[in-house]
């Protein structure tokens, strides 16, 4: 589901157009990033199209706001990249098989703005985040490289490296 995502190229479908693979990036968050997919609908009031972000997920919704702080994110990537407003995206969701939508408020816009400030403070620090292992982390993308179950473990490097050479 999420692999055909990101497979670049456009596709209209009744009347809305749907780019895949869309690149993005934001001088105001200091991110750059692709988005799964943005569809463009007529605004009859302006004549243009509007974006309109959507993003595929796995799972089902999860109880913290990552996920709208990241469709958020995109949202500002595309306003500044565009010069329009995007007020809503949507998220589609592989185990409930289904579209839930969200308001990009001023709210979740200023929690996307202090994340994307820490985020660029841990990088200026060179510290990596302190990451605790759940069951969430088994359906991210991005676990090989995070490794939650050794680093939430609190091992020594040296025991680490040590017991990983006893394993081979």
């Amino acid at each position: 589901m999420h692999d055909k995502a990101h497979d670049e190229g456009i596709k209209i479908r009744n009347g809305v157009r749907m780019e895949r693979g869309v690149p993005l990036c934001s001088a105001e968050l200091g991110l750059t990033g692709k988005a799964d997919v943005v569809e463009f609908h007529a605004d009859k009031l302006t004549g243009k199209d509007r974006p309109f972000p959507v993003e595929y997920k796995h799972g089902k919704p999860k109880t913290d706001d990552s996920d709208a702080v990241q469709l958020c994110a995109q949202a500002i990537c595309l306003e500044e990249m565009l010069r329009v407003s995007v007020p809503r995206g949507t998220f589609y969701y592989g185990k409930t098989r289904h579209r839930l939508d969200l308001e990009f408020t001023q709210d979740l816009r200023q929690k996307t703005k202090e994340v994307a400030d820490k985020l660029h403070a841990f990088i200026a620090k060179g510290q990596t985040p302190n990451v605790k292992y759940s069951k969430k982390c088994e359906a991210c993308s991005f676990i090989d490289v995070c490794l939650p179950k050794q680093v939430s473990r609190n091992v020594d490097v040296n025991d680490y490296i040590m017991e990983q050479l006893k394993n081979l």
